[in-house]
Formats: structure tokens, sequence, C-alpha cells
């Protein structure tokens, strides 16, 4: 038994059948003291680096010179001036990106639940399949991009020879971004798979029963069993896969390397490229804060989007 004493503290009575007749006394701070390792280490590790790097939006700041004057919004404005440079070539990128997401996101949601459905079926050798199915997931991107450059090379590469085709898969658009959504589905397909695979198993078998018994067919089961109990995960899944395609590199930089003529440069692209080779870090600080909320905006809808039809 626990009660609340006068002064606000919590008091926990000895478990009935213990020798000790003592209570134990929690203090009000006793879970902050719990809190603070994780707290401590959220402050130094992403409260910190958020608030430097804002701060560095509102400087000039090239990490070569010692000077780093205060710009305020500066580098924002010219951000959002189509005709200036840095403008320019961030909404090309900002472009870019959109596409990536848009072309990527439904494949990556759609072909994972097909499989997990596939996966969840009862049939032998069936952890084969999806071990087969994830093991490309454990690739690193360097290791994804160059065997990926190699076989969708226009010149020497195997897919255009075995499949008899003439097609610059790294150089020209759109044949570039089908190369970079269809790699990317194939490496990351498997990650999301499992994590449908797990929802699929979390739903109680006794309601397909159910249905089964009222005479619903396989596509009723799947539209009115499956589909509602996967909706916390599809929900979980859409957002995740927004986030990590917005934040695609890695494929763009291997691959095509941007090319052609930066159309495939992503936005977290053009940011490395702008602060570590450029070193100018006051408007690559800048390009990282407006794509964090174009990011937090797409969030919030998919969450209030899923929240305004659960209400109906």
């Amino acid at each position: 038994m626990s009660a609340l004493t006068e002064s606000g503290d919590l008091t926990v009575a000895a478990e009935p059948g213990r020798s000790s007749g003592t209570t134990r006394r929690m203090r009000p701070w006793t879970p902050y003291a719990f809190l603070a390792p994780y707290l401590a280490l959220f402050a130094v590790f992403m409260v910190l680096p958020i608030g430097f790097g804002f701060w560095t939006s509102l400087h000039e700041w090239d990490i070569n010179l010692p000077d780093r004057p205060f710009v305020g919004l500066r580098n924002y404005a010219e951000l959002f001036d189509p005709a200036g440079v840095d403008g320019s070539r961030f909404w090309t990128a900002m472009k870019a990106t959109g596409i990536f997401t848009v072309a990527s996101v439904p494949l990556l949601v759609v072909l994972p639940l097909a499989v997990a459905l596939l996966m969840n079926g009862r049939f032998k050798g069936r952890n084969v399949y999806r071990a087969v199915y994830f093991a490309p997931y454990v690739l690193g991107v360097a290791v994804v991009g160059f065997v990926w450059r190699f076989l969708l090379d226009g010149n020497i590469g195997l897919v255009n020879h075995y499949l008899g085709l003439d097609v610059q898969w790294t150089t020209d658009v759109p044949p570039a971004w089908i190369a970079l959504v269809g790699v990317t589905v194939w490496w990351t397909l498997g990650l999301n798979s499992v994590i449908f695979l797990a929802g699929l198993q979390d739903i109680p078998r006794e309601l397909h029963e159910a249905a089964m018994v009222d005479g619903a067919s396989a596509w009723h089961r799947f539209r009115s069993v499956t589909l509602p109990g996967l909706r916390p995960v599809t929900i979980f899944v859409v957002n995740a896969t927004i986030l990590a395609s917005a934040n695609m590199f890695g494929q763009s930089y291997l691959i095509t390397g941007g090319a052609p003529a930066d159309q495939t440069k992503t936005a977290i692209y053009l940011i490395a490229e702008t602060g570590l080779r450029q070193f100018d870090m006051g408007t690559a600080s800048a390009m990282s804060f407006i794509l964090a909320a174009f990011l937090m905006t797409a969030s919030a809808l998919v969450f209030g989007a899923s929240r305004d039809r659960s209400r109906r």
C-alpha cells in the first residue's frame, strides 16, 4: 500500500509477509533523479547541437575565417530568394527531395505490406525467405551504392548487358530516378516488412476466425480486420519512411553524383556540400532548419490525418 503524506511525499508500506514493518518514503524528486542521465545526454547531444546550429545559421560562418559576423535572418532570406544563387540551388535540391520522397514512400509501404502478408503464412522454409528479404538492409549504404553504381553503369553495367538495354541509369532522367528509387526499395524493403510482420502477428487470430465464420472473404477480412489492426503500425511506417526518404543522401552521392545537372542532388546532399566543401556553415545550417520545418510539417499532417480518420 502507498499513500501521500501531508508534506506531499509518497510513502510505500512494506509488503505483507515481510519481517520489516518500516515504510519507504519516495521523495518528489526521485523520478527526476532516474531521468537525469537521459536528460543530460539529451541536452548535450540534442538540445545544445540544435541551439548551436540555429546560432550558426544567424551568422556568416566560414570555418576558415576567424571573423563570423552576425547577419540575422539574411541566410534564410537569401534561400527564399529564387533569383539568388543559393536560393535557386536549394529549391532545386528540395524539388529533387520531393520527387524521391513521393516516388519511394508508396512503394516502401505497399510492397513491404504485401511481403509481410506472404511471410505471415504457414509454409515450409518461411524463416529463410524472411531472412532473404531482410538481408539487404544489413548492408551499409557505401556497399549498396558502389555495387549498384557498377551494375547500373550505362557502358559496362550488368543491368544493361543482361537486359539488352542502352539506358544511362546514372546520368539521365527519368532513368536516374528509377534507379535511385529502385535501389532504395530493394535495400530498405526488408525493414518495413519486418515491422508490418510484427504488427500482423499482434492481431488476434480470433478476429479472423470470427470473420470467416460470418462468411467474410479474404479481401473483406483484409479490409475489416487486417488494415484496422495495422493502423498504428502503418502510421509509424509511413512517418518513418517519409523522414528517411527526405533525408536520402548516400544513394544520390554514390550512384548518380547528383547528375544530370544536379537534378538528383537532394537537400541533404546540397547541405553537406555547402557546409563541408564550400565551408559556408551559416547557409548550410539555414538550409537544415528549413528542411526540418518541412519534415515536421509532413509528420504533423500524417498524425493529424490519422487522428481525424480515427474520430470518424
